[in-house]
């Protein structure tokens, strides 16, 4: 059975610090794709980053780049997001998804498996 399963929110001041975990099982990271988004009250889902170590890529979303970092330990079957100087703005529910195809993708309907999300409060 596929699942993804996210751990690590909480609430944090601004400026602060978070990392978010995403475990997998049924499948391994190193051979698709995992994507983080999030979404806040009254806004869309949007994409925040995602990784394909099968390819090798990684994309980052224009508004947390340089501040949210996303990698893999293929060992745990496990990805991240590291995310620094975090903002008012990135309050939302936090969802890690796998695409179970090796490339990545920002569109939300391309992945096929999601976890229950896990929520980020950062208080100004």
């Amino acid at each position: 059975e596929v699942l993804v399963e996210e751990s690590g929110g909480g609430l944090v001041q601004a400026g602060g610090s978070l990392r978010l975990s995403c475990a997998a099982s049924g499948f391994s990271v190193d051979d698709y794709a995992i994507g983080w988004f999030r979404q806040a009250p009254g806004k869309e889902r949007e994409e925040v980053s995602c990784i394909s170590n099968h390819i090798g890529s990684i994309y980052v979303a224009d508004s947390v780049k340089g501040r949210f970092t996303i990698s893999s330990d293929n060992a745990k079957n496990t990805v991240y997001l590291q995310m620094n100087s975090l903002k008012p703005e990135d309050t939302a529910i936090y969802y890690c998804a796998a695409r179970l195809k090796p490339g990545i993708s920002s569109f939300s309907y391309e992945y096929d498996y999601w976890g229950q999300g896990t929520q980020v409060t950062v208080s100004s």
